[in-house]
Order: structure tokens, then C-alpha cells, then sequence
């Protein structure tokens, strides 16, 4: 089933005087929410106590839980001790989505390190493949697609990378998309030709249950500038454009919401869409 959630605790859980992120499991649930991704971006900090906490909580309201990696994994860096460090902040990343219960681990795969597409990429191929041998089957790695020209991850690096191990499930963050392709993401025809991509790339069976990240994002010719909300309407993407593609390929991603403070709100009004089914 296709799952909407939210990237991180949003400014009303705060606003309504809850602190823990244990405690947004049943805030979510009682919106009609269904997902969360624990945010992990300035380094794998949560104790195991914690993180079995979260879990149990998340496991007791019916959310599916995800956890987005340190942003400063880059798995085409040249420095084989700061390759090192990134290898590890993925191994504390899967185990803290083990103990609280989190199926998958979203991964920035890194920057061109002022070098070419090509070997950048090269680069990230082999450490990606190392780091998939040595993880089991109990957590989904998740490279994804990121919104600025000097990071790896366009939609053909996705791929690439997703087809280092048949177990890796795509994060393809549609605002991201549109950012780097300087905001071409504007009918469902372009978000069909998206998913043709993939499921040429990686298969039906994958791209059916690809991760996605949705927000509208501010960019400038360099790509991804800031997240906005839903009702900034003059940024894209346009969510009501995606409804029909995920219906058309009978889709069942899990839809994590990461707009400025409002990633409950939005996450619900992309359920709602959804559930209308009114595309166009």
C-alpha cells in the first residue's frame, strides 16, 4: 500500500507542546499519516534506548519508519580515510534503523569532488557495492536523487547505483528533480517519462515501491536553493501531476514529505490527492 508521511517532527507537533519524537507516531496517526523518516542528517546521534522507543511507538500506531543518513557521506570521495568515515556513518545509520524497526536507509551518494561525472561516479559504483555486500536483508538502502549539479545522483546515477545490488530501492525526491532540471517537471507527461525511466532502468516491480521525497523546491541555474511549502505555489513541483502516474502503474511508494515546517500538512493534502484520484 502507498504510504504518506513526514521528514522529520513538524513546527505544529512543537507548537502543540510535544517534545519526543516518540510521541509523533500517534500525533501522525491520528492525522490519517501512515509514515515517518527519522532525520539523522547532522550525524547518527539517537542511543539504542531511544531508537527502540521510537520503534515500539511507531510499531503500536501503524507508521512506517524510514531514517535519512548523515549528509556528509560522499561515496565518491578521493580521501580514503574520509571514505572510511562515510562507510561508517552508513553502518551506525543501518543499525540505528534496526533498532527502532526502520526498513529503509536514505543515502546522499556525495559530490563530483571537482572532477568529471564519469569518474566521480566510477568512484561511487565500487564503495556503493562494497557497502551493499556487507548489509543484510533486514534494511533497504536507498540512494537518492539530489537537486544541485555538483552532487551525484541525477536520474541516471540513480539508477546506476540501484542496479549495483537488485535490493536497493531509489529515493527519488521529485523536487529535487525538477531543481536540477531547472523546473521541468510540469505535467503528468514529465512525470511519466520519469517513471518510464526507472521502470526501464531498474524494473516495474522496483519502481513501484520506489522511496520518494516531495516538497516544492527553489533553485537557481545551479540547481536546488530551498525547500518552501505547499501553498508556494510559484515553486514546483505540482503534486496533482504525479497522481495520475502513480495510479497508471499501479504505484506503492512510500511519499515522505519534506517541505519547510509543514511536512504533516502537505503530507496529508498528497494523501488526499491521492485518494481523490483527480489528477488533472
Amino acid at each position: 500500500m502507498i504510504k504518506f508521511g513526514s521528514g522529520g517532527n513538524p513546527k505544529a507537533f512543537y507548537d502543540q507542546g510535544y517534545k519526543s519524537t516518540f510521541e509523533i507516531m500517534k500525533w501522525l496517526e491520528d492525522k490519517g499519516l501512515s509514515a515517518y523518516e527519522y532525520q539523522c542528517g547532522r550525524g547518527v546521534l539517537i542511543k539504542e534506548d531511544t531508537a527502540r522507543k521510537i520503534g515500539e511507538h511507531a510499531k503500536e500506531h501503524n507508521i512506517v519508519l524510514s531514517l535519512h543518513a548523515p549528509y556528509f557521506i560522499n561515496l565518491a570521495g578521493k580521501d580514503a580515510e574520509k571514505l572510511v568515515k562515510s562507510k561508517i556513518h552508513i553502518e551506525k545509520s543501518i543499525q540505528a534503523a534496526k533498532w527502532m524497526g526502520a526498513t529503509r536507509v536514505v543515502i546522499h551518494p556525495g559530490s563530483l569532488m571537482k572532477d568529471t561525472r564519469e569518474n566521480a561516479m566510477a568512484r561511487a559504483l565500487v564503495v556503493f557495492k562494497e557497502v551493499c555486500d556487507v548489509t543484510d536483508d533486514e534494511v533497504t538502502l536507498c540512494p537518492e536523487l539530489m537537486g544541485k549539479h555538483g552532487q551525484i545522483g541525477n536520474l541516471e546515477e540513480i539508477i546506476q547505483l540501484s542496479n549495483v545490488d537488485e535490493r536497493v530501492i531509489p529515493t527519488i525526491d521529485f523536487g529535487h528533480l525538477n531543481a536540477r532540471r531547472l523546473g521541468t517537471l510540469k505535467t503528468s507527461d514529465d512525470f511519466d517519462e520519469v517513471i518510464s525511466e526507472l521502470i526501464n532502468g531498474i524494473g516495474l516491480e522496483r519502481t513501484r515501491k520506489i522511496h520518494v521525497h516531495f516538497s516544492r523546491i527553489e533553485f537557481t541555474g545551479k540547481g536546488e536553493k530551498r525547500h518552501w511549502t505547499f501553498e508556494d505555489v510559484q515553486f514546483g513541483p505540482d503534486f496533482t501531476q504525479l497522481v495520475p502516474i502513480l495510479h497508471k502503474y499501479n504505484m506503492e511508494p512510500t511519499i515522505i514529505c519534506e517541505s519547510d515546517g509543514t511536512m504533516a500538512k502537505d503530507a496529508l493534502i498528497m494523501k488526499e490527492l491521492y485518494n481523490e484520484g483527480n489528477g488533472h
